[in-house]
């Protein structure tokens, strides 16, 4: 993180904006959910009951029933979650997670229609579009939780690590995971967590709307890793 923090630079996609100048004592957080409210005046309130902690933990108590192959969304009544969710939705918490077929978010955490606001992309990165898809989910839908999910032998990180040439924009994604890979001494393993923790940082921090909510309480940011042959998340 120090290394982004001395460019000043958000994801390594020549967005130049310095962290002071997003986050100052969570004034500029408090303005821009303020104006995200006076956007979305129908919207932007908390819609779930649970504190962050406790939608950070229903999002773990859903990994764990995944783990051991007690799923208990299967038992839902699609057809109602459907009906319930056409007008409006109510998600309890976000995750950030790599494009990969092998993590299916709604799964490993076994939630159903409705309970997650998922973005994905690969390497898990926080884009500038990932970031203003997550400030939505906060501000507006009322998320209380997000998590960054990285995963074992991620081929988004393995291919930063590898610094080859590669077909058409692939390679836009080395620049937000090259910190991640400097500290982990040549470790797979190690770069994914450090890129997990990385981005989860940066949501933190660079936003001003994610950065204001985490002030006030309304809101917590983590970073996991999500172990392919075992399928539990553990919180770095």
């Amino acid at each position: 993180m120090d290394q982004l923090h001395r460019t000043g630079c958000l994801c390594g996609r020549g967005h130049n904006w310095p962290r002071r100048d997003f986050v100052r004592s969570g004034i500029g957080g408090l303005i821009a959910s303020a104006a995200i409210g006076a956007a979305f005046p129908k919207l932007a309130c908390a819609q779930t009951t649970l504190a962050p902690d406790a939608a950070l933990q229903a999002l773990l108590d859903g990994n764990a029933r995944f783990a051991k192959y007690q799923l208990t969304s299967c038992s839902n009544d699609l057809a109602l979650l459907k009906q319930n969710t056409v007008a409006k939705q109510e998600p309890f918490a976000a995750v950030l997670s790599c494009a990969d077929s092998r993590v299916p978010v709604e799964l490993v955490f076994d939630q159903s229609i409705g309970q997650l606001f998922v973005t994905r992309v690969a390497g898990n990165i926080a884009s500038p579009d990932i970031i203003a898809s997550l400030e939505y989910g906060a501000a507006v839908l009322g998320t209380k939780a997000i998590l960054v999910l990285g995963h074992a032998n991620c081929g988004a990180v393995k291919a930063a690590m590898a610094g080859k040439a590669v077909p058409g924009q692939i390679s836009a994604l080395y620049a937000p995971i090259q910190p991640a890979v400097e500290v982990a001494g040549g470790n797979l393993e190690a770069a994914i967590k450090a890129n997990a923790k990385n981005q989860a940082n940066l949501l933190a921090t660079a936003s001003p709307v994610l950065a204001g909510l985490i002030q006030q309480g309304n809101l917590k940011v983590a970073a996991g890793y999500y172990a392919l042959d075992t399928g539990t998340v553990t919180l770095l």
